[in-house]
């Protein structure tokens, strides 16, 4: 782990995430909240959602072409400032109509931002260490979970949507000014690709992800894992506010603490686990997901004292970011790096798409059935998703990773 953040271009790297994601949790947290508080529906606040996902899906195919043909580095920074201007319409508190511009305007820009992130840091550590660096980014992406989303939750219960989008801005500045300067690499750049037709360009990057069957088994678990989130993103506002009774400030705590888990489990995969199969991550993380789940869910009726749910929302932070690094490490290991980028925009595009799927079918249900039972199908979705990679993964061999060495080359 030290000697990771001893490389100064992935401890940049890795600082300028922290930032950016502290920025993401806080908008992520808040403007769910805000579109439930002005509408009380949880239909529309399904909607909001899916505004935020559906450009993810639309994009895929130009946003994994840019992370391929131009400097990723350059595309992270683009990204953060153009992050800023589009949320500054929300200083002025509009309509719901607004927020959902905003939300969908961030997400183009966010489909842009995971695969030229995820691209690069096999060329900033070398592709033998990915999983640790992996959970090192899942580190900080643990705690700028916990500090943006309890701060986007207090913002937004205590001063309004206004502050909450100052903070915002502030804390994205700090990332844009990481990613300023060029980086230097310990692997060589990946081959700047031939002037072909972006959507011919995507289909071959997603030809990569076909030809592999490992890479079937992890696209498989990921359909499952997304329709699962989905529907915890639409369930998860109505199941704090109108099952346990608790305000927005608790929504935030509740999803920020989540860090907690994800903090000590990236930790692990930076140490400890650093060598464990990225399949057998997945599956064991999805498995242990969907028992902690059907667990919260079926409390209620017991307590709905905040601090039991603070706790154990906190473990539930583990097994999510143990899910996380299988999938990253598993594509990173097995995919060539000219085409990395439109493979994880693939992968990113195919979780939007099913996570939308799920927040739409919870969305339509939750009234007629209720948030209780729609959850426990949310549980029983991630124990199917790890049990069948699981089972599956008996037999197949790793993927080989294919990045080049080389001495010292700039992004």
């Amino acid at each position: 782990m030290n000697r990771l953040l001893g490389v100064p271009a992935f401890a940049r790297l890795w600082a300028a995430a922290f930032f950016g994601e502290t920025a993401e949790w806080m908008l992520q947290v808040a403007l769910p909240l805000h579109v439930f508080q002005r509408t009380g529906s949880a239909a529309t606040t399904a909607l909001s959602i899916v505004l935020g996902l559906l450009p993810a899906v639309l994009l895929s195919p130009v946003a994994g072409v840019v992370a391929d043909r131009w400097n990723r580095r350059a595309v992270l920074f683009g990204v953060c400032c153009g992050l800023a201007v589009v949320a500054l319409p929300l200083l002025a508190e509009p309509g719901v109509t607004v927020v959902y511009a905003v939300m969908a305007a961030q997400a183009a820009l966010a489909s842009v931002f995971e695969p030229a992130r995820n691209a690069l840091v096999p060329e900033l550590v070398g592709v033998a260490d990915v999983t640790a660096a992996n959970g090192l980014m899942s580190v900080n992406g643990s705690i700028a979970r916990l500090a943006g989303g309890w701060a986007g939750g207090a913002l937004l219960g205590f001063g309004g949507l206004a502050d909450v989008i100052t903070g915002y801005l502030a804390v994205l500045a700090v990332a844009a000014a990481l990613l300023a300067k060029p980086f230097r690499r310990v692997t060589a750049p990946a081959p700047v690709p031939a002037r072909e037709p972006v959507v011919r360009a995507w289909l071959a990057g997603l030809g990569e992800l076909t030809r592999d069957r490992r890479l079937w088994r992890t696209g498989f678990a990921l359909v499952l894992t997304s329709l699962a989130q989905g529907m915890f993103l639409v369930l998860f506002v109505v199941y704090v506010l109108d099952v346990l009774g608790g305000s927005e400030a608790d929504a935030g705590l509740l999803r920020g603490v989540q860090a907690l888990g994800g903090l000590a489990a990236g930790f692990a995969l930076a140490t400890v686990a650093r060598r464990v199969a990225p399949a057998a991550l997945l599956g064991w993380g999805a498995l242990g997901l969907g028992l902690l789940s059907a667990v919260i869910w079926n409390l209620a009726p017991v307590t709905t004292a905040l601090g039991v749910y603070v706790g154990l929302f906190a473990v539930a932070g583990a097994p999510g970011v143990v899910v996380g690094a299988g999938v990253l490490s598993e594509i990173q290991r097995a995919v060539a790096p000219e085409r990395a980028g439109r493979v994880l925009s693939t992968t990113f595009a195919m979780v939007a798409t099913f996570t939308t799927a799920g927040a739409l079918l919870a969305g339509a249900l939750v009234a007629v059935t209720g948030p209780a039972a729609l959850l426990d199908v949310q549980a029983g979705v991630y124990v199917f998703a790890g049990a069948v990679v699981l089972v599956r993964r008996r037999g197949t061999r790793e993927p080989v990773g294919r990045y080049r060495a080389a001495s010292s080359a700039k992004s």
